[in-house]
């Protein structure tokens, strides 16, 4: 009897190159699939794909694929007639659980299994230090390959029930409905956020005193994690930085370039 070809389907680059070595070091030839696009930012309504390009152009000075952006499936069916697919979840990621649900959205009928990470506790790697109680893990972005393989997470693969799968929609549903400019996790849920969510948590971490940008993006993304969360990345948070200079709230002591910004320093505006 011939055993069943595998393909695991991702949606962070980081993921699916931990998923990989992890399966390899294990001595499975398991396919891994990665989409990487980050759906929990700009436009997602898939009738008007060239709105997403000219937002994501104008906002991160950044473009995408057209197929990136397109309404079709990021995998063809023909490529994998008779595998199992195995789908990799976390509702602690926006950015992995946006993909999820576009895959989903995308998918149709076709049957899989699904990891959902959301509330799944990691056993450290006993080879990395003493041993140490069992931590959640945000994402799968966030778990080293030997977390992945010790604990031999692609045994929690399992059918997704036809009414969980039926909540799924829905919640993509209304935030395609809703289009916002970001989708963020909030109170366990992932709702439609206005481009502006972050700034005020980014203007309570300026001080009178110059700090890196690195260092106040750093704090605000390391927040989020001590809640076990990840809402938002490194780019999008530079972006609002600039902006809330722009604006005179914060000054900042050489002008930067947007790929530069990082590197800069800033303070709360003094008032003249």
């Amino acid at each position: 009897m011939m055993t069943q070809t595998i393909v695991h389907f991702v949606f962070t680059l980081s993921g699916g190159s931990n998923l990989v070595r992890a399966l390899r070091e294990a001595g499975r030839k398991d396919q891994v699939v990665t989409t990487w696009h980050d759906l929990n930012l700009g436009p997602i309504d898939p009738s008007d794909p060239s709105a997403r390009a000219i937002w994501l152009e104008k906002e991160l000075g950044r473009t995408e694929p057209e197929s990136r952006v397109s309404s079709g499936r990021d995998w063809d069916d023909a490529l994998f007639p008779d595998h199992r697919k195995i789908v990799w979840l976390s509702r602690r990621s926006a950015h992995e659980y946006c993909g999820f649900l576009n895959w989903l959205w995308q998918s149709g009928d076709t049957p899989f299994d699904i990891i959902d990470l959301s509330e799944v506790l990691i056993s450290p790697s006993p080879e990395r230090g003493p041993p140490r109680l069992p931590v959640l893990a945000p994402c799968l972005a966030h778990l080293r390959d030997d977390n992945i393989r010790l604990n031999q997470l692609w045994d929690l693969a399992a059918p997704l029930p036809t009414n969980r799968r039926e909540q799924y929609l829905d919640v993509w549903r209304q935030l395609i409905s809703e289009n916002a400019p970001l989708r963020v996790i909030e109170n366990g849920m992932l709702v439609s956020a206005e481009a502006s969510y972050f700034d005020s948590q980014l203007m309570e971490l300026a001080t009178d005193d110059w700090q890196r940008v690195s260092r106040i993006i750093g704090t605000a993304m390391a927040s989020e994690l001590d809640d076990e969360i990840v809402s938002i990345d490194f780019e999008w948070l530079k972006r609002r930085l600039m902006l809330l200079v722009e604006r005179g709230q914060l000054e900042i002591l050489e002008k930067r370039s947007r790929e530069e910004m990082h590197l800069g320093q800033v303070r709360l505006a003094r008032t003249q």
